[in-house]
């Protein structure tokens, strides 16, 4: 909630952030596809792919959004290899915004 033009309401049953109130960027999964919790954002190409194959334990090719370069991060980790890392998570997410909003916004996005 801290970038620019964004808002939060519910969208298949679960937490979704947009861009404008329009684009999603990002969104929540509390077992809606597995036992796991875990956030879903949009990615630019490639960034999927390295992620998954880098760190399997923390990141995944999500179901429906998965084909369009999105990524799954479960925010559910049970040890140190597997805990989120919030400062890359914040990084991710901020990259999700830019590639997502209209270029008339991303001059509001600090640097």
């Amino acid at each position: 909630m801290a970038l620019p033009v964004v808002s939060e309401r519910l969208s298949h049953g679960e937490a979704t952030w947009f861009v404008d109130d329009e684009k999603t960027f990002v969104g929540m999964s509390d077992h809606h596809h597995d036992d796991r919790v875990s956030v879903t954002f949009a990615a630019a190409v490639g960034v999927q792919e390295s992620l998954v194959a880098d760190e399997p334990e923390r990141y995944f090719r999500p179901p429906y959004l998965g084909g369009r370069g999105w990524v799954g991060a479960y925010l559910d980790g049970v040890d140190e290899a597997s805990a989120p890392d919030w400062d890359v998570l914040a990084h991710l997410i901020r990259d999700a915004w830019l590639l997502i909003a209209p270029m008339k916004y991303q001059s509001m996005l600090e640097e």
